[in-house]
C-alpha cells in the first residue's frame, strides 16, 4: 500500500519549517476551539503538514504543550554539572530554576498559552504527571550526588518536590499578572523559602 503524499500548504500560509510554529498553530487552535476539540489532524491541516510531518515533531497531541521539554532537561541536567561542588545548593537551584523557566520575550506570549494549557486542562493532567517527575529526577539526581545519598532518598526527594512547588506557584503568580516578571518570582520562590527555613 502506498502512502498518500503530504497535502500542499493552505493557500496564504507559508510551509511550516519549525516545532515552534507547528506549536504556534496548535495554541492558536487550542484557544478558539479548546484542546479536547481539535485533532491532529486538524493542527496538521491549518500547519499545511501531513500528518507524518507532525509526528517528526511530537509523539502525541499532549507534547505539544511541552514543547522540547526533553532538550530543556538535558541542557538543565548539564548546567546543574558544570557547577562547583563548593557552591551552596541553595544558590545552585535559584539559577538552575531560573535558568530552565527563562523564556525569550519574543515567545512570552506563547508560553503563557503553554503554561496556561498544561496548568488548566484536564486532559493533561495525567501527561504533565510524568513530564513532572522527568523534571523532580534531574533535580534529586544532582542533589543526590551533592550529599552522597541515592536519589530515591528523602533529601534528594524532598528539594525535588520542593524546588516543583516554586516552579509551580511562580507560574500561577505569572499567569495572574501580566506585568510580573517570571524570573524574579522564581529567585524570590528560592530566596523566600531559604529564608523561612534558616
Amino acid at each position: 500500500m502506498t502512502e498518500k503524499a503530504e497535502p500542499a500548504p493552505r493557500a496564504g500560509r507559508k510551509p511550516i519549517t519549525s516545532r515552534a510554529e507547528v506549536e504556534h498553530v496548535a495554541f492558536e487552535l487550542f484557544a478558539t476551539r479548546g484542546f479536547d476539540r481539535t485533532t491532529i489532524d486538524d493542527i496538521a491541516k491549518a500547519a499545511g503538514i501531513g500528518r507524518r510531518t507532525f509526528f517528526r515533531y511530537f509523539p502525541s497531541k499532549n507534547d505539544i504543550a511541552w514543547g522540547d521539554f526533553d532538550g530543556q532537561l538535558d541542557k538543565m541536567r548539564k548546567r546543574l554539572a558544570s557547577y562547583p561542588p563548593d557552591r551552596p545548593l541553595p544558590g545552585v537551584l535559584r539559577e538552575a530554576l531560573v535558568d530552565f523557566n527563562r523564556v525569550d520575550p519574543d515567545e512570552a506570549v506563547w508560553h503563557r498559552q503553554r503554561m496556561e494549557l498544561i496548568l488548566t486542562t484536564p486532559a493533561l493532567q495525567a501527561h504533565s504527571t510524568l513530564r513532572y517527575a522527568d523534571w523532580r529526577q534531574v533535580i534529586a539526581e544532582f542533589v543526590a550526588e551533592r550529599l552522597g545519598v541515592a536519589a530515591s532518598a528523602l533529601a534528594p526527594q524532598t528539594v525535588a518536590y520542593t524546588a516543583l512547588g516554586i516552579a509551580l506557584a511562580a507560574y500561577e503568580q505569572w499567569l495572574r499578572d501580566p506585568r510580573a516578571d517570571l524570573a524574579d518570582l522564581m529567585a524570590a520562590g528560592v530566596d523566600q523559602l531559604t529564608a523561612a527555613l534558616t
